[in-house]
């Protein structure tokens, strides 16, 4: 088991790694709630279910949810200049 608790954590560290040096906002954003999901594990296995359901909602859950509505609302403003700069 504890061989499985350190490879979990160096996925949580190259995850971390990877959201920093990414280019791409949806990228990160799924790379976040990989994060999260390997965070619910590493919880389960410390026997603490109720910090485990707790990061599966709000890691993986509602943050990612608002990370991809905030990158959909970014997308449309980019789109509606790049549409008025093509009209004149």
């Amino acid at each position: 088991m504890e061989m499985v608790m350190t490879l979990l954590l160096i996925i949580v560290l190259l995850n971390a790694i990877m959201v920093v040096r990414t280019k791409h906002l949806l990228a990160a954003c799924i790379i976040f709630m990989a994060q999260s999901l390997v965070m619910v594990l590493i919880w389960i296995l410390l026997q603490s279910p109720d910090l485990a359901i707790t990061e599966a909602a709000v890691g993986a859950g509602v943050s990612s949810l608002l990370f991809f509505l905030a990158l959909k609302k970014i997308q449309a403003i980019d789109q509606g200049k790049e549409n008025s700069a093509h009209e004149k």
